[in-house]
């Protein structure tokens, strides 16, 4: 009965010495994707935040490396839409970021945030399922997204699918 006890408290003190170790020398946003066990770099947030602000990039390609959403590519502000498409890989998941600006009905330029799961059908099935998974939680990260849009092919993120949700 002893041993029974003694083997009890001690997988309960390691337990308690994970949360101590988690909360003590993790950043918040690796917290924040504990449960797709998915971490975000500080970087993601912040090139997204100089996006938002400062309007520094056009856009922003996130990609999940050894367990951890990193930046991938920053795209310049006169970068075009076609210049972007591009810069989304074939054969496998990315996460993106597109600032589009467009012209009201009343003659007025704005610009909207869009978040793209950029998931193609000839990717993997565990990249899908990895990148599916995580993606609520990565998109939590970033404040101020406007639009988010699920593509398997070009066509699903054209122009006219971009200029079709401004509304």
């Amino acid at each position: 009965m002893v041993s029974s006890q003694s083997s009890s408290f001690y997988c309960f003190k390691v337990v308690r010495y994970d949360i101590d170790f988690a909360c003590g020398f993790e950043s918040e946003s690796v917290l924040a994707n504990a449960a797709s066990g998915m971490a975000v770099h500080d970087d993601c947030k912040l090139k997204f935040l100089e996006l938002k602000a400062k309007r520094t990039f056009r856009t922003i390609v996130y990609k999940i490396e050894d367990k951890q959403v990193i930046v991938e590519k920053l795209g310049e502000p006169e970068q075009s839409y076609d210049d972007f498409a591009a810069s989304l890989p074939d054969n496998e998941c990315r996460y993106a970021i597109y600032d589009f600006d467009f012209v009201t009905e009343e003659n007025c330029q704005k610009s909207k945030i869009f978040f793209i799961a950029w998931s193609p059908d000839t990717a993997k099935v565990r990249d899908k399922m990895i990148y599916a998974s995580s993606k609520d939680r990565f998109k939590k990260e970033l404040d101020g997204i406007q639009v988010e849009l699920q593509a398997t092919d070009p066509t699903e993120m054209g122009l006219d699918v971009f200029k079709s949700r401004t509304n």
